[in-house]
């Protein structure tokens, strides 16, 4: 008998915790309005200008927004993380110039496989580039971005930029 008082408080507990959630106030909208406390502000995106970034076998970067300073060298290092060759899956890093037209840039990039598929004709839109990687293989480049703004990057490799495709902001 004594055991299932034991129960009963326990279970009253419970209903009790569960129904004290959420104790934030109602505002006159209806909605939970929460306290100072509770409130934690949204995670700040770190700012670097060391930069890590990787592609797989299934032709999409790890990451398609980085963050660097204006102004500063930015050393970046491109990683194949998957296993195939990169005759048949190669990856590489391409940061466009604003205002460059990416789809009109890759399809110059098809015909450029002795040059890693980098357009010798689109170089003036070129800010920087990684050499064409196989799998497990890596490069480090380093380069400068004088101006704030939203850079495009892409991967040049035939048929990879619809899905590789990602976004350097510097501030």
């Amino acid at each position: 008998m004594k055991r299932s008082y034991g129960i009963t408080a326990l279970v009253a507990i419970l209903v009790l915790s569960f129904s004290s959630c959420g104790g934030g106030k109602e505002d006159k909208s209806g909605t939970n309005s929460t306290t100072e406390e509770q409130w934690a502000p949204p995670p700040v995106e770190e700012i670097s200008n060391t930069l890590n970034l990787s592609a797989h076998d299934e032709m999409k970067y790890d990451q398609t927004v980085l963050k660097a300073l204006a102004g500063k060298p930015i050393t970046l290092t491109f990683t194949h993380i998957g296993t195939m060759d990169k005759n048949a899956m190669g990856h590489n890093f391409v940061l466009l110039k604003p205002g460059t037209d990416i789809d009109d840039f890759a399809k110059k990039a098809l015909t450029e496989k002795a040059n890693d598929f980098i357009p010798q004709s689109e170089s003036s839109n070129i800010i920087a580039h990684t050499k064409l990687l196989g799998g497990n293989e890596s490069d480090t480049i380093e380069f400068t971005v004088p101006e704030k703004g939203t850079y495009d990057y892409i991967c040049t490799f035939p048929g990879h930029v619809a899905t590789m495709r990602g976004k350097l902001i510097v501030e």
